[in-house]
């Protein structure tokens, strides 16, 4: 059963928190953030994302950067930029997209329970970020971005979550057409009751935050081998996450650019996959709109590939996704990209960035071809973390994204 637990919150100022609040660290490149946090010293970037305040030049994990994130965070706190809340709390997170709305519950979760698997994942992690989250946990003594969780919607926790945001938040914002508002659960009545409900939650999902997860793991194991009073209660064996009812969730397609055609010219390439799949040329991107079909964008062209029957997966409910089909009919056996963690003549886009986004990565980015995906459902992510299995990598795209800097978990 899931450990569900309150905590002492680090905040920003009421009146700060939409210049402090930022992307999470891994939805931005170093450029990227740059821009974002130019002249806007309270950006949470220069804490989660601080070569942005060094040299280009330096390397993203050099001791530089740690060093300059903890006097980054040195410099907020002596600011009082962040103060903790006066008791330990639950906190609830809305984002409002459009029509999409989705409330989490801030709170903390056992690391002991992601490594004996009440907590499942769904994807392999690179150890190198996990390195570097690791490593800034350690230099800014917090955690300082929630892992994004989810677990089998339950009607008395939304009617908790409810009731605890009748009234006015404590945070009210728009940023880039998303709007954040956050509230307080301070009741003891009202942590007991989500304390309680969650107890009986048998598994929780980790939606995005795998290497956050996994770093989290590892610190608490660095910092119960240096402390030989360890209990297992010290702010370290828990790490920050928001719990989202699944059934509140948005998922996008995550898309897939690749370098070059290998051993194929463009027409040849086409010759290729019209072994496996129906092609129709298209005069507009091409939007998939069901499963086993995809849009490729080619030498200026859109073209709409639907699988053919002779091809139509297992019932595996891992080789049935759409990114493991064009992994196993594309990618593997035509461009000999095999494995798509580390191969460096494939990326992939995010599908909020749209597809315009995928054209221009072929037309002005360097790239040859652009694949997009039908979305994963949320079904079949519980289905395969069920199973203690894996997807292939970059294979979920929520939107919208929490916001980092709201709240953090100080470790001390």
């Amino acid at each position: 059963m899931a450990t569900v637990v309150p905590f002492t919150g680090m905040r920003p100022r009421q009146e700060l928190a939409d210049k402090v609040a930022a992307p999470p660290y891994d939805v931005v490149s170093s450029e990227k953030a740059r821009a974002l946090a130019d002249g806007n010293p309270l950006s949470f970037l220069h804490i989660s994302k601080p070569e942005i305040d060094l040299d280009p030049s330096v390397d993203v994990y050099s001791d530089a950067v740690y060093d300059r994130a903890r006097a980054n965070m040195d410099r907020s706190l002596a600011e009082g930029i962040f103060t903790p809340d006066p008791l330990p709390c639950f906190y609830c997170y809305r984002q409002t997209l459009g029509d999409h709305c989705q409330t989490g519950i801030v709170a903390l979760v056992s690391a002991n329970e992601y490594e004996n698997g009440t907590i499942k994942k769904h994807e392999l992690t690179r150890p190198a970020k996990e390195n570097d989250r690791t490593r800034h946990m350690a230099a800014v003594r917090a955690q300082v971005g929630p892992v994004f969780l989810t677990y089998r919607a339950d009607a008395t926790l939304k009617d908790r979550v409810s009731r605890s945001t009748a009234g006015t938040p404590v945070n009210d914002f728009v940023v880039e057409g998303v709007r954040h508002q956050l509230w307080i659960m301070d009741d003891t009545s009202v942590l007991e009751s989500v304390t309680n409900l969650f107890a009986a939650v048998p598994v929780l999902f980790v939606a995005d935050g795998h290497h956050r997860s996994a770093a989290a793991v590892r610190y608490r194991a660095q910092c119960r081998d240096a402390n030989p009073d360890h209990t297992g209660t010290e702010p370290y064996n828990y790490f920050m996450a928001v719990l989202f009812p699944h059934d509140e969730l948005n998922i996008l397609g995550y898309h897939r650019v690749i370098r070059d055609l290998g051993a194929y010219d463009v027409p040849g390439f086409l010759v290729a996959l019209g072994e496996v799949f129906h092609i129709t040329p298209s005069q507009a991107p091409v939007t998939p709109m069901r499963p086993q079909v995809f849009g490729l964008y080619l030498a200026g062209h859109w073209y709409a590939l639907a699988l053919k029957d002779q091809y139509q997966p297992a019932t595996d409910v891992v080789s049935s996704l759409d990114v493991a089909i064009l992994q196993d009919h594309v990618l593997t056996p035509l461009l000999a990209i095999r494995d798509p963690r580390a191969d460096d003549r494939i990326d992939f886009i995010g599908g909020a960035r749209g597809l315009a986004a995928l054209a221009e990565a072929v037309d002005n980015g360097g790239y040859a071809a652009a694949f997009a995906c039908h979305p994963v459902t949320i079904e079949q992510l519980i289905a395969i973390a069920e199973e203690d299995r894996l997807m292939p990598p970059k294979s979920t795209w929520f939107e919208p994204k929490l916001k980092s800097g709201l709240v953090m978990h100080w470790l001390g």
